[in-house]
């Protein structure tokens, strides 16, 4: 039995339950009688083992799954008879105070619902659509970047099949350095400033300045000594702001060979026949699946931020904090596939708030456009998806098959499917102004293949 709902704050209600006590024990010597037909205890046969003891050990634990059975049914049947859309779950107590009469257990259910959401007039509304073009200059850097991860190195001086490096034997920028290095600060030897056939490649600022320029124009066998400088906000903080004097010495110099971009090249990128056309053919392929992936994502965000001003609504503060729980949780996993040691570090909720709100905020306002709307995703949109996923795997079958055989991943192909849907449609009511952006500017200044 339940009273009417009291409203306590905007979001936040409370329904009071009343329960027999000749209910609860009818129900709970009811279980125990079924529980005591298999409890087993030494000295008595299966099934033969007094009421008494079987009260005593199991008593406590039927009563308690009896109360939180009867309660939540009254509940849900409460919730269910004033039409309440309950978000997250109700906060259950013993009543304080209260005057029930013998005979009667009270409690109190205190929970949230989820709020009125009313879209607002989307005809004002501004969204721009990103747009950028792949040309021959965006495949001519990709392919650089490609032939720079294929880089290998040789000695220098040592003639092979693609040269001997050139007349200069100094170390340059470009060359990989095979080095032995000692620093100390006031004469003493410090941590981590020791290391032996240490190799690095000059330019690639991995070391710093004055380590790197120490090392260029050495020959194999050359010694310098040098001072260093550490920078103030250095991670090493023993060291940080003090000079060091190393000691460096080259023991073996290589030179970087790039490969060529001819029919090897191609065939390295699984053009088999090593047609190089087809290979520049098959680079603004990928690129346009990828400016095209990260151009609507863009359009995406500002359909998002356009429906979060469209929209007023209070956040039930139960659904933000579960959503909280999952962003740090998800965040230690994240941390811990790193290698990085999570079981003493600090996840304070309040970094995680904003995020929180934002993501409870959009998932409400989704939901009610795709309910009002209609825009639910349907099967075949979803295997054009799936199909377009596959578009970038040499077995394309593989992948239909990947995502059919789990609900799991086809659920989440949905949802993406059910977000283009409200992308387009608010697309549709609102004012589009197409905005070019530069390739680097939308890649962030890396070109994919």
């Amino acid at each position: 039995m339940a009273t009417a709902v009291e409203t306590l704050d905007k979001l936040e209600r409370r329904i009071t339950i009343t329960l027999p006590v000749a209910d609860v024990q009818a129900e709970v010597e009811k279980r125990l009688k079924a529980r005591a037909r298999t409890v087993k205890a030494p000295g008595f046969r299966p099934g033969k083992v007094p009421m008494k003891m079987v009260a005593a050990q199991y008593g406590y634990q039927v009563e308690t799954e009896v109360l939180n059975d009867k309660v939540g049914r009254a509940f849900n049947d409460a919730a269910n008879e004033n039409n309440l859309r309950v978000a997250g779950y109700p906060k259950i107590e013993p009543k304080a105070g209260a005057e029930a009469g013998e005979g009667a257990l009270v409690f109190d259910a205190t929970f949230e619902i989820y709020p009125e959401i009313k879209i607002g007039d989307l005809s004002a509304a501004e969204i721009e659509q990103i747009e950028a073009i792949v040309s021959d200059v965006e495949i001519d850097k990709t392919i650089e970047i490609l032939r720079k991860q294929r880089v290998h190195y040789h000695v220098k001086g040592e003639h092979g099949e693609h040269g001997d490096g050139g007349a200069d034997q100094t170390a340059q920028s470009g060359d990989r350095v095979t080095v032995d290095f000692s620093g100390k600060i006031d004469g003493v030897e410090f941590s981590g400033g020791q290391a032996k056939d240490y190799a690095f490649v000059l330019g690639e600022g991995r070391m710093l300045p004055e380590f790197e320029a120490a090392a260029t124009g050495l020959k194999v066998g050359e010694q310098k000594v040098f001072p260093l400088a550490f920078p103030a906000d250095y991670h090493g903080k023993d060291v940080a702001g003090k000079t060091a004097e190393f000691t460096i010495t080259l023991k073996k110099l290589e030179w970087a060979h790039v490969p060529a971009v001819d029919a090897e090249f191609a065939k390295s990128l699984g053009i088999e026949d090593g047609d190089q056309q087809k290979m520049r053919e098959d680079i603004k392929t990928n690129l346009k699946r990828e400016v095209g992936s990260r151009a609507k994502a863009k359009t995406k965000d500002s359909v998002m931020d356009a429906l979060i001003k469209a929209v007023e609504l209070e956040l039930p503060k139960t659904l933000v904090d579960q959503d909280i729980q999952r962003l740090i949780e998800m965040t230690r996993q994240d941390m811990a596939q790193r290698g990085m040691d999570v079981k003493e570090m600090p996840f304070p909720p309040e970094l995680f708030t904003a995020q929180a709100e934002r993501r409870v905020r959009l998932g409400l306002i989704l939901a009610e456009v795709v309910k009002t709307h209609k825009l639910q995703a349907t099967p075949e949109q979803v295997k054009a998806q799936v199909e377009d996923f596959a578009q970038s795997y040499e077995d394309p079958k593989q992948v239909l098959k990947y995502y059919y055989s789990d609900r799991r991943r086809l659920s989440e192909v949905e949802a993406l499917v059910l977000e283009e849907n409200v992308v387009n449609y608010v697309l549709g009511q609102t004012k589009v102004t197409s905005k070019a952006v530069p390739f680097d500017e939308l890649m962030g200044n890396t070109a994919q293949a």
